[in-house]
């Protein structure tokens, strides 16, 4: 099991636990409009740090965006073994292809 294997089981184990203990919990207890924005939030910051920070910051900033995004697709009840199939199918593909092939 990998590392995003082990917190996506995290993130699912604390989505009930107390909003007073777990940063999850306090997240899902404010709804999906609040993680979306989250999500949000971590993504701009790592756009920022990607132009103007070290790559340290945008080390960590990736970190939060990937955690805020496994918190998302936890409370839409999509896995990431769903999204790596997803890549999986898009992989051999090149990225105009892919696009193309998407219904508008």
């Amino acid at each position: 099991m990998n590392t995003l294997e082990r917190l996506e089981q995290t993130i699912a184990a604390r989505r009930a636990a107390s909003p007073e203990t777990s940063y999850v919990a306090k997240l899902n207890a404010k709804g999906l409009p609040k993680i979306a924005q989250k999500l949000g939030e971590e993504a701009t910051e790592a756009v920022i740090a990607a132009v103007s920070g070290s790559n340290e910051e945008l080390v960590g900033e990736s970190a939060d965006l990937l955690f805020h995004l496994l918190v998302l697709l936890d409370a839409k009840g999509v896995s990431l073994d769903h999204v790596l199939g997803e890549l999986e199918r898009r992989e051999g593909l090149s990225g105009l292809e892919e696009k193309a092939s998407r219904k508008e």
